[in-house]
């Protein structure tokens, strides 16, 4: 996960690689799912979505409406979804840097008909009985759905944190692919999963959509990374219910979610003093820092912070010189999300100028890594992308403590 965050980082300020063209790609046998009877279906989908099995053959009803729980997308606009009575029709808006098209998905009641005008391609019968997942980012929206036990692959199990997940790993019980463009597609179509659920970045090397698309696999592009937003990122839980019928339980976890980042964001709304901070460190000669209209900066805002760079107006990051970060955030107050380094030592042997930084010579340095996995799977790029307010509060307690003198930080460390 380490390699794709850095991977992921670098293309949001330097892609802009167009579309790879759309190919008709057979239909793919689905792994089989119980067949429930038109009374059955009468009596649940009124109500309620049909989350496990299909219905029976010659006995759809055209006249029901086979989804009543739908989602509501209040955040973000990166993906809509258009229900009709036995399908529904998913848009990811931009689908990677770059795009000039969108991406769309035709979502089939298993055991009702495919509507026509559609590529075979774009038709995934739910509810989603079986995924594979090319990102870590895409575990906890599983987990807190209850939908662990329909995963049976992933891209790699190196930096997962999630427990159930590692274990059902070291047990063999799940398939890896590989990564990007290298994904091993024999593996994939050996597997046969109903979904592959993939990240897209414009760049042919590091995707794997377009090699899978082409082998005839189910393949879907989410796009929560390219979310400006802590809350639209965590929205597109929604965008994996929606494959499983589970719209109904995404609204109430999300929903959740947003009044406890909102209670924190109020919370800090009312401080006076706002400390400064500044983020990131040096790579091989650049340092990349959040843009005023980014993800990162959302949270320093939210958090009651002076971002140093809160004036730009760019979403992705900025490529600077040592110098110019240091020109603008010597006498910064706060220091956070250091990357790879573990204590105060750490940062000095890569660079002894790092001392100069009032920041560093107060011990005000932090760094998202307090859950890390043995294996190095940092879970701030996990479950975190799920839980927003937990990272806002952990951020309030850093930069105003008084505001949260009982909490217990979740994903923040201080370096010592």
């Amino acid at each position: 996960m380490l390699r794709k965050t850095l991977i992921l980082t670098l293309l949001i300020a330097l892609l802009s690689a167009c579309a790879p063209a759309a190919q008709t790609q057979p239909e793919v046998d689905s792994a089989p799912t119980e067949v429930v009877s038109t009374e059955a279906v009468a009596a649940v989908a009124l109500e309620h979505n049909l989350i496990d099995g299909c219905v029976a053959e010659g006995e759809y009803d055209a006249s029901l409406d086979y989804f009543p729980e739908k989602t509501a997308l209040t955040h973000t606009d990166g993906f809509s979804v258009e229900y009709f009575n036995n399908y529904k029709v998913v848009t990811v808006v931009t689908p990677y840097p770059g795009a000039t098209e969108s991406m769309q998905y035709v979502l089939v009641q298993c055991g009702t008909p495919a509507p026509e005008g559609f590529l075979d391609e774009q038709i995934i019968e739910v509810p989603v009985q079986t995924i594979v997942t090319m990102s870590t980012t895409y575990l906890p929206f599983l987990d807190e759905l209850g939908l662990l036990d329909r995963l049976v692959g992933l891209d790699d199990a190196t930096y997962v944190s999630n427990p159930t997940v590692l274990k059902m790993a070291e047990e063999g019980k799940l398939t890896m692919l590989g990564y990007g463009s290298g994904v091993n597609v024999e593996q994939a179509l050996e597997l046969s999963p109903d979904l592959i659920l993939t990240y897209g970045s414009g760049a042919p090397d590091y995707d794997a959509h377009p090699v899978l698309i082409e082998a005839g696999l189910k393949t879907v592009v989410n796009a929560e990374w390219l979310e400006t937003s802590p809350l639209a990122r965590a929205e597109w839980g929604k965008f994996i219910a929606v494959f499983f019928n589970k719209e109904a339980d995404a609204e109430a976890l999300f929903a959740k979610n947003v009044e406890q980042y909102n209670k924190y964001a109020a919370l800090a709304a009312g401080v006076t003093e706002k400390p400064t901070v500044f983020t990131g460190s040096d790579y091989q000669g650049t340092w990349s820092m959040p843009g005023g209209n980014s993800f990162a900066a959302a949270f320093f805002k939210d958090s009651g912070a002076d971002y140093l760079w809160a004036d730009d107006t760019t979403t992705g990051s900025l490529p600077l010189a040592f110098e110019a970060v240091f020109e603008k955030a010597q006498n910064a107050e706060y220091w956070v999300n250091v990357g790879y380094f573990f204590t105060p030592a750490d940062l000095l042997a890569a660079d002894a100028r790092y001392a100069d930084f009032a920041a560093y010579q107060n011990g005000n340095v932090w760094n998202n890594d307090a859950r890390t996995s043995a294996m190095g799977g940092n879970d701030y790029y996990e479950s975190a992308v799920a839980h927003p307010e937990l990272v806002l509060a952990d951020l309030i307690k850093i930069f105003h403590p008084e505001l949260l003198p009982d909490y217990e930080l979740v994903y923040y460390r201080q370096l010592k």
